[in-house]
């Protein structure tokens, strides 16, 4: 039976029968975060009016068929979002790969009217998928001339569409910044880190970390970025003859400057010049013969691939979901075989075989020792993960910085958000390498006026990336009612640039003093803010540094919250966020969790939605489902607090449901930074002391830094797929000042979205959704992205 929707700006109701399986060619271990796609292609699929089905096992369960191939309904999905893995199962399958066997697996599909196939999986999987589509016509003519089905039938199902998603924790799929599972498998990789760099400093230890990345080097780069690994050792970029004597140079200056202990991270795959493996017990023989360190190894192994989503992959895999079902809905019989993947924070669609093509490409260039282009072919967001790494780890003597003047002060303002320390020390060591002399200014504008302001050093940011809070401290005062004494303290430490990093006080901060250079000179010089703020409420920037964390903590909770409820009666917990009048947290922690309602400032609600929320609920607890969970943001509505909702809620559930409330508060910002937001924080930083260099040598005039124009004060944000610097003054426009928001804000477009997953009908907007590109032009796209 099929049902029929509305859209918005497509009408993309006609009734189609969509096929979903999850297949791995190569490998038993299935990355977190699949389910959550699972749930995604379903639950829209059905949306749209399409019959879903699983196949059980991959392609072994579509060769086989029988049993291995069922429809799904829309509770075979419930309460998996949290699960990682995959409940429909993989397995390798020798069958696909001869054409008998696909000639099975096309007469199950036949036979079941199935001509849409939805992929999960690496390289091997979508490289069978295509070959399974330009083979079936073949396929079809030779099952018509074995009478095993008919020329009607052969017609009717005569094309074949494919459309796929990636789930690799090593992310070394080209044409997407990131694949599905490699945000969790970076959370378990930085818990163990976390964790041993506590006993490292305890004995004065180092460590010797092997994580998986067998031809991809990702998951090393990036979880050395997020804690500041002294040495990382990867295959695309092996490290030049003599290595081994610079590594232990560097541990050893380390040593001497009394940091306890030393981490080195190395992928599975790592190797030298020579194309010879680089293991973790040669560098720990390595390390005790030339120094002497006690040195232990740890190897992390598949407790990479286990464990609960992050919140990222559950939403990354849920927007890849649905783009999955749309771009199924739009393919036509010339329409290549594509990927749904992510460039930036946009969707968008790359041909499937373009991509296969540049990932085989990578492993050819290695194989031939074309290392730097294998750097370049993994794509800007590697690249940039690889430059930054390189900027950060190495430490130059006097005689290698170049010649500054520039004296450069960084500080937080507003309140507190994990991954700030870890922008603080990324500014402070490009700084220093820059040829700047770095000062740190203590809580916030507070401590500028009152003169706690001194020089940072590059040793006194060490360890600085897994630390939550700020640990120069912030506060929320603004600089007007102190510009003048904030002027003299410019003066007398003869600041020539600003780095404030911080929420929406650092982004109204920043506007004032440059509202003051009409009557003080001293803040006529180069500022820039970089948004950190867990509320994710700054113009001009799609993500903010904490968000992420946030999060993840939202998520996490609303899990446990959850599992409480496991064997009970049928319960339904409100859930309050933080976010001031922005509901990002609500909405998107609302889409992580699997929540049946968010409730949010930006779009107004009444008692006759919060009445229809109930009768939802009251409906979906009668199909046997145990637990509902609501969401709602601080200030979504000042008459309808989270006290009212949970007295109307359990008044109104009485006989099918009862209620419980939980208000999350700090909570929210605290704790250590997640591997999203200290990778972000670092590479945002760095960038924006680049720009402060750039600034510094053009506003250089006649022994004197003087900056007066719009674009030598700005933020700089993540916009769709780019970092980019915007002047504040051109910001007002887009902000509300009165609720401390922006006008436009992106993630509501995933508000549609997360209630069509929840079962309610309404409308969706596909406008903004992904357009096929081809990869090359995809990677000559500006190189500012993250």
């Amino acid at each position: 039976m099929y049902v029929t929707c509305n859209f918005s700006s497509k009408a993309l109701c006609e009734p189609i029968q969509h096929f979903f399986f999850n297949s791995f060619f190569l490998n038993f271990f299935l990355p977190e975060g699949m389910n959550a796609a699972v749930r995604a292609v379903v639950r829209m699929g059905i949306y749209v009016g399409a019959k879903v089905y699983f196949i059980h096992e991959g392609y072994q369960g579509m060769v086989d068929g029988g049993e291995n191939i069922k429809e799904a309904s829309w509770e075979s999905v419930s309460s998996m979002l949290q699960v990682g893995g995959t409940v429909i199962g993989s397995a390798r399958c020798k069958d696909f790969r001869s054409r008998e066997g696909r000639l099975h697996a096309a007469l199950n599909l036949v036979q079941r009217g199935i001509t849409n196939l939805c992929v999960i999986g690496g390289d091997g999987s979508l490289t069978g998928a295509n070959l399974f589509r330009e083979e079936w016509s073949g396929l079809l003519d030779e099952l018509v001339q074995s009478d095993q089905i008919s020329e009607e039938a052969a017609q009717i199902h005569s094309t074949l569409h494919i459309v796929g998603m990636v789930g690799s924790i090593d992310n070394d799929f080209c044409g997407t910044d990131m694949t599905i599972g490699t945000d969790s498998a970076l959370h378990r990789i930085i818990e163990v880190v976390d964790a041993i760099m506590t006993t490292a400093q305890s004995h004065q230890r180092t460590f010797v970390l092997e994580v998986m990345g067998r031809h991809c080097g990702y998951l090393a780069l990036v979880s050395a970025l997020a804690c500041g690994a002294d040495w990382v050792l990867i295959p695309e970029m092996p490290p030049k003859d003599g290595w081994e004597e610079q590594m232990c140079q560097k541990l050893s200056e380390n040593r001497a400057d009394k940091k306890r202990l030393n981490i080195i991270i190395v992928a599975e795959g790592a190797i030298d010049q020579n194309n010879k493996p680089v293991t973790t017990d040669h560098i720990k023989d390595l390390v005790v013969h030339c120094l002497g360190f006690d040195t232990r190894v740890t190897i992390l192994g598949h407790v990479q691939r286990g464990g609960t989503p992050s919140a990222f992959d559950r939403i990354l895999a849920s927007r890849m979901g649905v783009e999955a079902v749309l771009a199924l809905l739009e393919a036509s019989p010339g329409t290549p075989a594509c990927v749904v993947s992510l460039c930036g924070n946009q969707a968008v669609r790359v041909p499937l075989m373009e991509c296969v093509q540049m990932t085989q490409e990578v492993q050819k260039a290695m194989d031939e020792k074309r290392f730097k282009e294998a750097v370049k072919l993994r794509g800007r967001s590697f690249e940039n993960n690889l430059k930054t790494y390189k900027l950060l780890s190495h430490h130059k003597t006097d005689d290698e910085l170049p010649h500054s003047s520039f004296n450069v002060a960084v500080l937080n303002v507003g309140a507190p958000a994990a991954g700030m320390n870890a922008a603080v020390r990324s500014a402070v060591r490009v700084g220093i390498t820059e040829g700047h002399t770095m000062f740190a200014v203590s809580d916030g504008f507070e401590g500028f006026y009152k003169g706690q302001i001194k020089e940072i050093k590059w040793g006194d940011v060490g360890g600085w990336t897994g630390q939550g809070g700020s640990l120069l401290g912030t506060k929320r005062t603004l600089p007007a009612k102190h510009i003048v004494k904030i002027a003299e303290q410019m003066r007398i430490h003869n600041i020539n640039a600003l780095l404030v990093i911080g929420g929406f006080e650092a982004y109204m901060g920043l506007m004032e003093l440059q509202a003051a250079r009409s009557k003080h000179e001293e803040f006529c010089v180069p500022m820039v803010m970089v948004p950190a703020t867990v509320s994710n409420n700054i113009p001009g920037s799609d993500l903010s540094i904490g968000a992420d964390t946030a999060l993840n903590a939202i998520t996490d909770t609303c899990d446990r919250i959850k599992q409480s409820a496991s064997g009970t009666k049928r319960r339904v917990f409100i859930i309050e966020t933080m976010g001031g009048y922005c509901g990002y947290l609500a909405t998107v922690g609302a889409l992580a969790a699997g929540a049946d309602a968010a409730y949010i400032y930006e779009e107004s609600f009444d008692i006759r939605d919060l009445q229809s929320n109930v009768e939802h609920l009251t409906a979906k607890m009668k199909t046997g489902i145990q637990r509902g969970l609501v969401i709602r943001n601080e200030n979504c509505s000042e008459n309808y607090t989270t006290d009212f909702i949970y007295q109307l809620y359990s008044e109104e559930g009485k006989g099918v449901f009862d209620c419980r409330k939980n208000v999350l508060g700090h909570m929210q910002q605290g704790g250590a930074p997640s591997p999203f937001d200290r990778n972000f924080g670092t590479k945002i930083a760095a960038k924006a002391m680049q720009w402060i260099s750039k600034k510094l040598k053009e506003f250089y005039r006649e022994g004197r830094v003087f900056a007066n124009t719009e674009d030598s004060a700005c933020l700089l944000g993540m916009r769709r797929r780019a970092l980019l610097f915007q002047p504040v003054t051109q910001l007002k426009d887009e902000t509300d000042f009165v609720h401390r928001i922006p006008k436009e804000q992106w993630w509501l477009r995933l508000r549609p979205l997360m209630k069509i997953l929840a079962k309610y009908k309404t409308s969706y907007d596909v406008s903004d959704a992904g357009q096929l590109e081809h990869i090359v032009p995809l990677r000559a796209k500006d190189n500012s992205a993250i």
